[in-house]
């Protein structure tokens, strides 16, 4: 439609210069003494509009001509870009494949065109940030194959060259990528501080992501630092980095870690404190942590109370505890019973009790019954209930451990 309305347009136009042309009885007189010259007006009208063409062509040529130069030096800018990138593709490429000495050829006749580019300034000021931060790429890729190469001293020289280009630019988001890559070279060279080094300068932002707590995470695991560790394997899984329940194994494993390293109790405490709740009812810290107080001659009735989501977990139908961990929460709770200066715990003997007789075949519970009421010096009901599990118990440890209990009792009838 509107090409229509156009040719109709330029008919009309065409039709009424035809008819201003054809009846336009004007002329021009030029005097110019002692010469007279008469001109149709039509004739000068068509004479000015050539004129003007002609003059535009003229204008447009001699622009076009003095241009030439910059066109040239833009072409040859523009080629050498072209190379510049191939050669960057070659260096990616050979560096996936493993080829890190042709990866290093490349990337060196990469950075001959970028300085040569960047140094005829044929590119403009407008792209210069664009030119540092390929530079930075070839020096950072150069530095990625050195490091495969085991070649730190030549590495180490690429990358102060990468730095130093995005330094001047202030590039942020390609300094921290820099950042990231130099730890973790450095947790390849197994240098925790220099990781940590290189980590400390990442902004805020980056700081946050998943990728750059990964490293974190593996910083702190070469430092043999447990606590920052657990702390950033808490903020992965918030990020949700893990598959299923592998966070939460992994923070469980360095809660045990952190829990094995105090000397004293008070120490113990303190790890146990910083603990967050799901990691406090996870049964292999709970267990751990009630037996290592126990070891340090911590308070009986703060390690039971470390116990208490265990022994709940326990009682459950379709208890989520292992056989071996429901042994160890037996002896555990055993042992902090039979400290020397411990004093029978009334609510704990009622809760073993209600546990007993609402489930009274588990030899588990007749085994830990019967160490209260020898703590209480109850022979009698001690030797029936150890009777009892010695014929149930599977596990060897507790099994010796009733037969021997019931030797200790008949001993002491015995002497009476």
């Amino acid at each position: 439609m509107r090409v229509v309305i156009w040719v109709l347009v330029l008919f009309a136009v065409a039709a009424g210069g035809a008819l201003f042309v054809s009846t336009n009885p004007g002329t021009v007189t030029v005097f110019w003494p002692p010469y007279r010259v008469d001109l149709s007006l039509n004739l000068v009208l068509l004479a000015l509009v050539l004129g003007c063409v002609a003059v535009h062509l003229v204008l447009g040529t001699a622009s076009t001509l003095s241009s030439l130069p910059a066109q040239a030096r833009r072409w040859r800018a523009l080629q050498r870009e072209r190379a510049v990138q191939g050669h960057l593709v070659d260096a990616l490429f050979s560096i996936a494949g493993g080829r890190f000495v042709r990866a290093s050829e490349s990337l060196m006749a990469a950075d001959n065109l970028q300085r040569a580019l960047m140094e005829t300034d044929a590119v403009g000021r407008d792209r210069a940030l664009q030119a540092d931060t390929a530079f930075a790429a070839i020096h950072m890729l150069a530095a990625e194959a050195q490091h495969a190469l085991q070649k730190h001293a030549s590495r180490d020289q690429h990358l102060e060259t990468a730095l130093q280009a995005l330094r001047r630019r202030r590039a942020t988001d390609a300094l921290d990528g820099l950042f990231l890559r130099a730890t973790r070279w450095s947790l390849d060279d197994n240098d925790a501080a220099g990781a940590r080094a290189w980590w400390e300068q990442l902004s805020q932002g980056a700081m946050r992501r998943a990728a750059s707590l990964r490293l974190r995470f593996r910083t702190a695991r070469l430092a043999g630092e447990n606590l920052e560790a657990l702390v950033t394997v808490r903020q992965l899984i918030k990020h949700k980095a893990f598959r299923g329940a592998t966070g939460e194994n992994i923070s469980q494993a360095l809660a045990t870690e952190l829990l094995r390293s105090p000397r004293d109790a008070q120490q113990l405490e303190q790890a146990w404190a910083r603990l967050e709740p799901r990691e406090k009812e996870a049964a292999p810290v709970a267990l751990l942590a009630a037996q290592r107080l126990l070891e340090l001659g911590g308070d009986g009735a703060r390690s039971r109370a470390w116990l208490l989501p265990i022994w709940d977990a326990f009682l459950q139908t379709g208890t989520p505890l292992t056989a071996d961990q429901q042994v160890r929460l037996v002896q555990t709770l055993e042992s902090g019973f039979g400290q020397p200066d411990a004093v029978p715990d009334s609510v704990w003997l009622a809760r073993i009790e209600n546990a007993q007789m609402a489930n009274p075949r588990n030899p588990l519970l007749q085994y830990l019954a019967g160490a209260m009421c020898l703590r209480m010096a109850l022979w009698g009901k001690a030797e029936h209930f150890f009777k009892q599990a010695s014929a149930g118990l599977q596990s060897v440890p507790l099994k010796r451990e009733a037969l021997s209990h019931l030797q200790r009792i008949q001993e002491q009838r015995a002497r009476r």
